[in-house]
């Protein structure tokens, strides 16, 4: 392909123009350029533009790009046939020319055909020979004006088209004309406002119909190469009508149906009402019904006025039948596009998936539900109320959050079940708020009632042998996860996950366990045929937390990609006090959707009927694109944030309005009973029936004996155990050295036709070799591939996300190698054997910590045969993650007895890096433990908390996450200068079969213990300069060999103090115990271990470290310097 930039002057003003000529275009027939250009748009026209000018120039189409921007209106169509004479001038063997434009560009280049074809061709103008067909080359970027080269000046000629003011080209076989996002209202002054839409002389393409509208660039792509094929010797027009319409554009309306076929129309009104179709398509959710309250003023839409395309509502469409009006088009398109439920996919890129969603749309509205489901969904919603009576009679000082205003999410939930299992799905996993929660447990998932009595009443949800572990959580936290029994005998398993106060802190959670079944499932590359994920939000939340945002930049990422997810937004129009127009920026709740090109179904919460329709659509249209979908609920909340509130305080009217209004199932049993479907004696049985069996569990509560819900023996969670509260267990994690070292090979090898980096080659891969042919040292990286391999070959999956994982943050793993001739990846440990089962998943995450945080929870959690690992790329990003460690990963099996073996790579130690990237804050997660400061410690605490200091020590920590026959979360605080550290490698040895994590290590260098005089205690890579301090001062004989013997705490939770009690007995003359750490005083472990140390051990430790700091570390180079040296110091002193 060969570019070549030039431009045309218009008034001596220059018009930049690049033309992209296919490198065969000699031999190409017929010869077809294609005009690109748009008006007034924003960089990403441009961008689409240029990509779709090189697409096409790939195709065999010459492309001629230019834009229109800044020029005034009266320019463009002079501008656009300008351009035109100059490259027919220069390429007289073209066989014909498309117009093409968008936006105002669209109508610069219908103006432009116009006119060329409504003149005969004019002579042929002087042009300069420098640009030559032979001599064109590529021009060079951002050259002077002096310095042009390829500058075309089109003398005015005194025969000027009287209305383009421009002369004609001498040949332009006009084939057509393609508009993309064609302006639908007159723009500029008065005199062009008088102007017609447009009129057209040639044959037109309308893509899409507003500017709002992005052509993908596809579609374009699809017409050229069909518009144009096969004709009298050229890419003839598709259609011999001069308007192309696209299927979908045909009304689907009963009162419609006359003119489906546009041949009975003649053209003008064809393309007026194709393009007043387009516009309701397009903007008709504007003015949708599908608020109950109706307390906001509806937009003016302009687009929808048929006046915009000349139409006049009496006016008849057709001579066959005399009654029929624009006006009954008009009605028509109301009752599609802008009754109670209604369709917005203006970010949705693809245009064949749009023609799907409105054709999916069109044949979903017009179709009766059954009377059989219509008493099923009046039976759900009247038991639903039912039910928040009874609570609010029963227990009238209860917040229960109940579902009333509401209750149409249950016909959705219902529907959305059955629809999903129809097209194979076995699993559903449920992520949801509290509000309305309890109606769904008890109406759609089983949930015994039992139970929640007996949380109402302040029992456990939990049975007695699970007390040593469970404190249980609130009503509105309640989980389930239940097997349904749906039609034809199959089963639906439906999990709906525990959720924190943290409004949509679930989401990823859900997400991540829900992408852990497929795996568990085997669901290859196409995600979401056996397991999806459901979201169901609030409307304030689903705008203002940020995890929204990163949830969908996560959605189509093939790390975290469920094969779309189902939203559902119960939106009430309220966050608490703060009304949705003090709440959000943007028009619509679901707005933030767009980013990602999200369809919304927005559905009026009085209407069941269509929210049941809506969840069709929703089911469907992710089975079929595996895509996020919205469907946007707008309803109300009878009470206020609970049922103890008062709105009324900042909400008067709109509470003045809800009270006087039915309830949602009041009024739709009404409308059944009108109707005959349903009669008022059923009714009544149902809520009597109800009553009754509600009644009698709540009397027999107290001694109801709850089932255990976890570790349940018919999933892949039956073979694990609960942790032993009593003792600390020890479990052998070593292997044998011949299969380490095949492991080790097997890392760094890659195919005989893999270019792996020259670099990576010598240093790393034929390093590790070297390694471990001569036994070795082993340093972080390869203890880390042993760990990995040799739990593979165990059959566990694996696990590895974050950012930058695959190589490591510090460029020490290497994971994964990038080929460097075709850029391909390689996981060595997925080839180590030719049947190898199990498999190592390196992810590289998007920025992101709270949502891929919780996503890898929930992996976590879903079987414990994965092992999960998130490594922070610096040890203090976690904090941005803090509502999923304090709500998840430290609480989970407290709350909901969720095991997790999930383990966090946190990076840490006090370099000089400065405040951000020194601590990972250990003494957070110390906190966020239940260790006992004045009792022993067993397997029951809730997170493991470890500071490794060797190679061996790593490796075993990593296995015994996945030996032991139970799972708790590993805080790893992990290294940076250990990484490479030769002290902190460690012998083939410590690897052997019968070695296992030491949680402490005593000090082998002090040959005489009885001797020692002060004991250091400390963690981490700090031991290393203590070790390194301490030999300084024995060789400046400051103290003798055996006066300080330094011991490790490499596990600080549990806390090891059978351990420590062992160690320090071997130091019987010891007159002092140091604890020396690198933070300050008030971060780090010093507040955890001192009362440990005394409650336990009978030990007073003093304090060796930072003084207390706001910061974790200083800035500055000199002053961390200094504290280094009195840290020593004072450990030492």
């Amino acid at each position: 392909m060969v570019v070549i930039d030039t431009e045309v002057s218009i008034d001596k003003k220059y018009l930049p123009m690049t033309i992209e000529v296919p490198s065969n275009w000699e031999s190409i027939s017929p010869k077809i350029c294609v005009f690109l250009t748009h008006g007034a748009g924003g960089d990403k026209d441009f961008h689409q533009l240029v990509a779709l000018s090189i697409k096409l120039a790939e195709s065999g189409y010459m492309c001629a790009r230019f834009t229109c921007k800044g020029l005034n209106i009266k320019y463009r169509t002079r501008a656009y046939v300008e351009v035109v004479r100059h490259v027919c001038l220069k390429y007289s063997s073209l066989t014909g020319c498309v117009f093409a434009g968008r936006s105002m560009g669209s109508r610069a280049a219908l103006m432009a055909a116009n006119c060329i074809s409504k003149s005969p061709n004019q002579p042929k103008s002087e042009i300069s020979d420098k640009h030559s067909e032979q001599t064109l080359q590529p021009a060079k970027r951002k050259r002077k004006h002096s310095e042009r080269n390829s500058k075309c000046d089109v003398k005015p000629k005194p025969d000027l088209c009287e209305n383009c003011h421009a002369v004609h080209p001498p040949s332009c076989n006009t084939l057509g004309v393609i508009c993309l996002s064609y302006p639908l209202h007159p723009v500029g002054g008065k005199e062009l406002r008088s102007q017609p839409i447009f009129e057209a002389n040639v044959p037109v393409i309308f893509l899409s119909g507003t500017n709002d509208d992005m052509c993908d660039l596809p579609t374009l792509e699809t017409i050229l190469t069909t518009a144009f094929s096969n004709q009298n010797n050229c890419r003839g027009w598709i259609n011999e009508r001069k308007y192309f319409l696209p299927p979908s554009i045909v009304c689907r309306a009963t009162s419609l149906s006359s003119f489906s076929n546009h041949d009975n129309l003649d053209d003008n009104q064809s393309q007026a009402i194709a393009r007043l179709t387009e516009a309701y398509r397009n903007h008709g959710h504007k003015l949708a019904d599908v608020n109950p309250l109706n307390h906001f003023d509806k937009p003016t839409v302009v687009e929808l006025d048929p006046a915009c395309y000349g139409l006049k509502l009496d006016e008849k469409l057709s001579q066959e039948q005399e009654n029929l009006l624009v006006k009954d088009v008009v009605d028509g398109l109301k009752a599609i596009y802008c009754g109670s439920i209604s369709l917005e996919t203006s970010t949705v890129e693809c245009s064949l998936e749009k023609e799907w969603l409105f054709s999916c749309f069109a044949e979903t509205q017009a179709r009766e539900l059954p009377h059989d489901l219509k008493r099923q969904i009046c039976k759900l919603m009247v038991k639903s109320q039912n039910l928040d009576n009874f609570l609010g009679t029963k227990f009238p000082t209860l917040k229960r959050y109940g579902g009333e205003g509401a209750e149409s999410m249950l016909p959705f939930f219902h529907q959305f079940l059955h629809s999903v299992c129809d097209s194979g799905v076995e699993q559903v996993f449920v992520g949801t708020a509290h509000r309305g929660r309890n109606n769904l447990l008890v109406g759609q998932l089983n949930f015994p009632l039992e139970v929640m009595f007996r949380k109402i009443k302040g029992l456990s949800e939990f049975p007695e042998s699970a007390l040593s572990i469970a404190t249980g959580d609130v009503l509105s936290h309640l989980n389930i996860s239940a097997d349904l029994d749906m039609e034809g005998g199959r089963k639906l398993h439906v999990n709906l996950l525990g959720n924190p106060s943290f409004l949509e802190a679930v989401n990823p959670v859900a997400a991540g366990k829900c992408r852990g079944r497929q795996q568990t499932l085997g669901e290859g590359p196409h995600k979401g045929s056996k397991a999806v994920c459901l979201l169901m939000h609030g409307d304030a939340s689903f705008t203002g937390q940020g995890i929204i945002m990163e949830c969908f930049n996560m959605t189509k990422l093939p790390g975290f990609d469920v094969g779309g997810i189902v939203h559902l937004i119960i939106n009430n129009q309220l966050g608490f006090t703060t009304p949705s127009e003090l709440g959000r920026s943007s028009p619509y709740a679901s707005d933030i959707g767009k980013m990602i090109g999200c369809p919304v179904i927005r559905v009026n919460g009085d209407e069941p009927e269509q929210l049941l329709k809506a969840a069709e659509i929703a089911a469907k249209y992710r089975h079929e694109y595996k895509k996020d979908i919205i469907i946007d609920m707008l309803c109300y909340r009878k009470w206020g944030h609970n049922e103890l509130d008062d709105p009324t305080f900042t909400q008067p009217l709109m509470y003045r309005d809800i009270h006087g209004r039915q309830s949602v199932p009041d009024k739709y049993t009404d409308k059944l009973i009108e109707a005959g479907i349903v009669d008022k004696n059923t009714v009544d049985q149902w809520i009597e029936n109800s009553m009754a069996h509600w009644n009698s569990l709540l009397k027999k509560c107290d001694n109801y004996v709850p089932e255990p819900i976890y570790l349940a023996p018919d999933s892949p969670w039956g073979k694990m155990s609960l942790p032993n509260v009593n003792h600390v267990t020890t479990w052998d994690t070593g292997c044998h050295g011949d299969e380490l070292r095949y492991i080790g090979a097997k890392s760094v090898e890659v195919h005989e036709d893999f270019a792996m980096h020259e670099h990576l080659t010598k240093s790393h891969a034929e390093a590790r070799v070297e390694k471990l042919q001569t036994d070795s040292l082993v340093d972080w990286a390869l203890a880390e591939a042993f760990a990995f391999g040799s739990l593979l070959n165990q059959g566990y999956d694996i696990r590895l996300c974050g950012e930058d994982v695959g190589r490591g943050t510090f460029s020490h793993r290497h994971a994964v190698f990038t080929c460097q001739q075709s850029g391909n990846y390689h996981i060595p440990l997925n080839h180590m054997l030719e049947d190898q089962k199990a498999q190592i998943e390196v992810v590289c995450s998007l920025l992101s910590e709270e949502a891929v945080t919780g996503f890898e929870y929930g992996m976590s959690i879903e079987n414990p045969d994965r092992l999960v690992i998130w490594e922070a790329q610096f040890g203090d990003f976690f904090t941005g993650a803090q509502i999923i460690f304090d709500t998840f990963i430290t609480s989970g099996e407290a709350k909901w007895m969720y095991q997790s073996g999930l383990v966090v790579l946190l990076p840490h130690g006090y370099d000089g890096a400065g405040p951000e990237h020194s601590s990972c804050r250990i003494e957070r997660f110390l906190q966020g433990t239940n260790s006992s400061e004045d009792s022993i410690d067993g397997d029951g605490v809730n997170i493991s908390v470890c500071h490794p200091t060797t190679s061996a020590q790593y490796f075993h920590l990593l296995r015994r996450q996945m030996v032991r026959n139970f799972r708790k979360p590993l805080i790893v605080v992990s290294p940076k200068i250990l990484l490479r550290l030769p002290a902190a490698m460690s012998h083939m040895k410590d690897f052997q079969p019968g070695t296992h994590f030491l949680p402490v290590i005593g000090d082998s260098s002090v040959k005489e213990p009885q001797r020692v005089k002060k004991v250091v205690l400390c963690s981490g890579k700090h031991c290393y300069a203590l070790e390194k301090e301490r030999s300084k001062l024995i060789k400046t004989e400051v103290i003798n060999q055996s006066d300080v013997a330094i011991v490790k705490l490499e596990e600080l939770c549990p806390f090891p103090a059978a351990e420590l009690q062992r160690e320090l007995s071997k130091y019987q003359s010891a007159e002092a115990y140091v604890w020396s750490q690198e933070e300050p005083r008030n971060m780090g472990p010093w507040t955890f271990v001192s009362p440990r140390f005394e409650n336990l051990l009978g030990v007073k430790l003093k304090f060796a470290g930072r003084r207390e700091s706001a910061a974790p570390a200083v800035g500055i180079g000199g002053l961390h310097r200094q504290e280094v040296e009195k840290l020593m110091k004072e450990t030492f002193a």
